[in-house]
């Protein structure tokens, strides 16, 4: 891996390595990315870490992307460093939405807790997984919020009740006002609300 001179090069000898299960890779931005098939990810992260010549030892994380109205709706990322030979890989699966993966935390330790978070935050499971459960959001939490068609404000409130003493969770009560939203931008929004309140006769002088 010392002798290559760019990632193109690394690239192919992956692809020559691993065959068919690389469904794709480019290089983009310095850096390398390869689409591969989702049941063989294991297998796929295991040459990698082993591999004398390249040597992916850590797995630096493990993330969720959501494409909203896309077929399959999700990629699961992993990216991977190799301290021997400063390389950086990134790996991506395509899922469809509800879907299992196959865990990867046999291969790497570290992918239990990054795992347990993309399931928290997506809603992707993980095939398995040893200790499958949320790890970022709170006991009882609805929905996945990182998913694009989670609301913005969420389904549950949490308050201190001050005549119970104690925390309480209630559905959103969001009132209607709150719920009008123009995605404008404040200074398109701006402008039009100043030639509003100017008199016509006087914008006139103005232009």
């Amino acid at each position: 891996m010392n002798s290559m001179t760019n990632l193109e090069d690394l690239g192919h000898l992956i692809v020559e390595e691993i065959g068919t299960d690389i469904l794709s890779w480019s290089v983009a931005y310095g850096e390398l990315m390869a689409i591969v098939e989702k049941s063989s990810i294991a297998r796929i992260l295991i040459y990698l870490r082993d591999s004398e010549a390249l040597q992916f030892t850590q797995l630096m994380d493990i993330c969720g992307v959501d494409y909203l109205g896309r077929e399959p709706r999700f990629d699961v990322v992993y990216n991977l460093l190799s301290i021997s030979h400063n390389e950086r890989l990134r790996l991506k699966i395509e899922v469809e939405e509800g879907l299992p993966v196959p865990s990867v935390t046999s291969v790497y330790s570290s992918a239990n807790w990054w795992e347990r978070e993309v399931f928290d935050l997506y809603g992707i499971p993980f095939d398995d997984h040893p200790d499958l459960r949320r790890i970022l959001t709170d006991y009882g939490f609805e929905g996945h919020p990182l998913r694009k068609d989670f609301p913005l404000t969420g389904y549950m409130e949490v308050r201190y009740d001050e005549a119970q003493k104690r925390v309480v969770y209630e559905p959103v009560k969001l009132p209607q006002a709150f719920r009008n939203f123009d995605f404008e931008s404040p200074w398109e929004g701006m402008e039009r609300t100043v030639q509003a309140s100017i008199p016509p006769n006087t914008l006139q002088e103005i232009k």
